[in-house]
């Protein structure tokens, strides 16, 4: 199944703002973006996510969304 996000980098901009996402949210939406051929600003993207959470967190949300653990459920090996 392929899956086409738009607006990739308004998208995550707006989930990394929305107070109530979750670092595993916006892995999902990373892992998703590394996938799309859109052009993003990754400077832009991991500054936000640095200023919400912390340079500790950038690190744990690109290491869920490289290795594709962001979309493990609790059910799932």
């Amino acid at each position: 199944m392929k899956v086409t996000l738009l607006c990739c980098q308004s998208t995550i901009l707006d989930e990394i703002a929305e107070k109530t996402s979750k670092k595993k949210n916006i892995a999902q939406t990373y892992a998703l973006i590394l996938k799309s051929d859109e052009q993003v600003d990754w400077k832009v993207i991991n500054t936000a996510i640095i200023q919400r959470w912390s340079r500790s967190a950038l690190n744990d949300i690109k290491k869920m969304a490289w290795s594709g653990k962001c979309f493990k459920t609790k059910d799932s090996k």
